[in-house]
């Protein structure tokens, strides 16, 4: 089991825990449709990434069948 050699302070050991925070997401704009979307992520709206669509929407697929 391991024993620390010295005590370590709190205020050692809360600036060590100073990176440790989360930061919220940094959303940007669809060039296509300007929904909020994840940087370097296909839009979940509309399916397109750097401005070209990739995935085909369900109302794509719709009217496909039809």
């Amino acid at each position: 089991m391991a024993v620390q050699q010295n005590k370590v302070s709190k205020s050692r050991r809360n600036n060590r825990r100073a990176h440790d925070s989360l930061e919220g997401a940094n959303p940007n704009e669809c060039e296509n449709c300007g929904e909020l979307k994840r940087p370097h992520h296909i839009c979940p709206s509309c399916g397109h990434y750097a401005s070209k669509e990739v995935i085909g929407t369900d109302l794509d697929l719709d009217e496909d069948a039809a």
